[in-house]
């Protein structure tokens, strides 16, 4: 086994393993259509390694060479498609097969052409470097992630080796005939680069993936899914960052509950009892200072961390989120709902526990005094 024979097995192993690894990812991530492009893109590639050996070991050495050909490049736009499924900038299927049909028609123009000149060097080796340069653009032009720049630089680099090996097949030559390829130097060199580029930008698609995975189960684990605010863990874990940047500030801290509210699921069943969560998350999210800590610490209970407010403002505050929740929208004719609120300063002397259960007793004023209402706690 030569070297050139060596490399393209390892680059045929390494592209079918990315195309399962991508197939697996597919089934884990938010960008499953993404992936699944993805995992064609690596699986048609990896068949030009096989085709490349059958040019010269097989029959019809153009049908293979032709075949070798047309596996790289519509693997390389599947792999654009993944891309742009991947950063919200599609390709458009038309589009598509215009440009592989006349990159093939191309390939089979030039076969016959001598080997290692500007024309058939370039001309083979330029669909390649389009096609991924393409990629390289709307990862360039989209992302916004440190890892999505490597990314696009990987693929910059890697759409411009093509030229770069075009370059190499005229100045050491590619063999007088395509059988002739996998015995020369330039095939060694090619398929050497190509089997450290195919390494590099599907380790880097994937850590792509794996992080946008990684994201969304921080974002479970620290998002009510239902209300969108902030969960009991995190609600606290963000107060305590505020507190530890301003230990000396006067804070304030609002627990408030929804009235009622298993009446509402027995009577107008828990699908309403849900829209009552979210509509009154998104009321505290749209109503509370930028600065704000708001979460959902039970099923109809919310906590809001108002930094360096008088308790006297979050008092006025809490009373319009009362006004405010009265007329929230989305909810079933008749439904009027209502909330109980309990306000209570924090300072440097003040742990987040204890105001949050001062708070609290004055919530349970709040209710006990009839409801809909806010009370301070003493």
């Amino acid at each position: 086994m030569n070297g050139a024979v060596f490399f393209l097995t390892v680059n045929f192993v390494v592209a079918l393993s990315f195309s399962a690894l991508f197939a697996v990812v597919a089934m884990r991530g938010r960008s499953r259509v993404a992936s699944l492009w993805l995992a064609a893109g690596f699986g048609v590639a990896s068949l030009s390694a096989v085709s490349e050996l059958l040019v010269t070991f097989g029959e019809t050495p153009k049908l293979w060479a032709i075949g070798a050909f047309a596996s790289v490049l519509i693997g390389m736009v599947l792999l654009r498609v993944g891309i742009g499924e991947l950063y919200g900038r599609s390709l458009r299927g038309s589009v598509a097969a215009v440009f592989i049909i006349a990159s093939m028609t191309v390939c089979y123009l030039i076969y016959d052409l001598p080997r290692g000149t500007l024309l058939h060097a370039f001309s083979y080796q330029t669909p390649f470097a389009l096609a991924v340069l393409s990629s390289a653009v709307v990862v360039l032009n989209r992302g916004r992630l440190i890892a999505d720049r490597f990314l696009g630089v990987v693929l910059l680099v890697t759409g411009l080796h093509f030229f770069a090996k075009a370059g190499l097949a005229v100045l050491v030559g590619a063999g007088q005939r395509a059988q002739d390829y996998i015995y020369t130097n330039y095939a060694l060199v090619s398929q050497s680069a190509t089997a450290i580029l195919i390494v590099v930008v599907g380790l880097t698609l994937l850590a792509t993936l794996v992080l946008e995975i990684m994201a969304d189960q921080k974002t479970e684990s620290e998002v009510d899914l239902l209300s969108g605010l902030a969960n009991r863990r995190d609600f606290e874990r963000n107060v305590q960052t505020h507190l530890a940047a301003m230990p000396n500030g006067q804070h304030t801290v609002i627990l408030c509950d929804l009235d009622h509210f298993k009446r509402i699921n027995d009577t107008y069943g828990h699908h309403v009892g849900d829209v009552v969560i979210q509509s009154f998350g998104m009321l505290l999210r749209q109503h509370a200072p930028e600065r704000a800590v708001v979460g959902r610490i039970g099923g109809e209970e919310f906590a809001l961390f108002l930094p360096l407010t008088d308790v006297d403002v979050a008092v006025l505050f809490a009373r319009a989120l009362s006004v405010a929740t009265t007329t929230m929208d989305n909810l079933p004719d008749g439904l009027s709902v209502t909330a109980s609120f309990g306000v209570s300063s924090l300072n440097s002397t003040t742990d987040l526990a204890e105001a949050c259960r001062m708070a609290d007793m004055a919530l349970y004023q709040a209710k006990s005094e009839g409801r809909n209402r806010v009370k301070r706690a003493a």
